[in-house]
């Protein structure tokens, strides 16, 4: 007869991993983006042109958004029970309710930029609803890590506030990247390099924050491992930071047409960083949840 000497009966699974996979990555992303977008809006209208693009991607992303995690939660009913109630205690309420909120107020902020100049009464609405919709956007940025960090998956709920700082520097590094290439197309450079410079600031932001999560990781014994620990480091520290800042050292170096090509590579590095980042954390958790040994040592002493 044998025994068995490991951590669980039989190597079971202690936990269940969750069922969040590309789609609600792209959904946090998105979002991350779109909420942070309102931010900027709210912060830069003296320049209508800025305004007018940041609250259409705001209002693109709350769109988009929702219909991806729908997509993923496969039955549409499930999105309105979730706003029958409201429950202070539960992440998950408060963030269906945060996202429609935003949905609304962004949605009254773009139609005062679209239909502003023809209707003044809609320019007067959307200049009234834009700080509250930079709240619940500053809101959006940020509400999935405490999303994540609410479970019983190891490696989320090891670093919570680091992993917030991680998720809402990114935010604002894509969305200033993504408003920053508008500029570019519009020919207004001097408001991309500012919008650059803000990205640039926010991905070094993420990359301390990713550094102080990995470190709390480590001391609770569940860093991550593999092709997701490649994601987090690659999207949040080498897109998100060092290869941006080479980039717009080198074009500044260079001058000519490469001081224009060389940022909006960055710009473009950014976003996809955030996107991997991410999955790499989604990734990673689930991993987390698989492994008996990063339970017990999240849970026992």
């Amino acid at each position: 007869m044998t025994h068995w000497n490991g951590e669980t009966y039989h190597g079971r699974q202690v936990t269940k991993p969750s069922s969040f996979d590309w789609k609600v990555s792209a959904y946090i992303f998105i979002l991350g983006v779109a909420g942070s977008a309102q931010i900027i809006a709210a912060v830069a209208r003296p320049n209508r042109s800025l305004v007018r693009q940041a609250r259409l991607l705001a209002l693109g992303g709350s769109i988009l958004g929702p219909l991806v995690l729908v997509r993923h939660l496969k039955t549409p009913s499930r999105w309105f029970n979730m706003l029958r109630i409201v429950r202070p205690t539960s992440p998950m309420s408060l963030g269906s309710w945060l996202l429609t909120a935003f949905g609304g107020l962004s949605a009254l902020t773009a139609l005062g930029s679209v239909f502003g100049r023809r209707w003044p009464f809609a320019r007067r609405v959307s200049e009234a609803t834009q700080g509250p919709a930079a709240i619940a956007g500053a809101g959006m940025s940020v509400y999935t890590a405490s999303l994540l960090s609410s479970t019983s998956t190891p490696l989320w709920a090891a670093a919570p506030a680091p992993l917030a700082v991680q998720f809402g520097s990114a935010a604002m590094a894509g969305a200033a990247s993504a408003l920053a290439l508008m500029q570019r197309r519009d020919g207004e450079d001097e408001i991309a390099q500012r919008l650059e410079r803000l990205a640039l600031l926010a991905g070094g932001t993420e990359m301390l924050a990713s550094q102080a999560a990995k470190a709390q990781w480590q001391r609770a014994g569940v860093a991550p491992r593999g092709t997701p620990n490649t994601l987090i480091n690659g999207g949040g520290t080498v897109a998100g930071a060092v290869l941006p800042f080479a980039a717009h050292v080198l074009g500044r170096a260079l001058g000519g047409r490469a001081e224009k090509l060389l940022p909006e590579a960055a710009s473009i590095a950014m976003l996809l960083g955030g996107a991997a980042m991410r999955h790499g954390v989604l990734t990673a958790g689930n991993a987390s949840a698989r492994r008996p040994g990063d339970v017990f040592r999240t849970t026992q002493r």
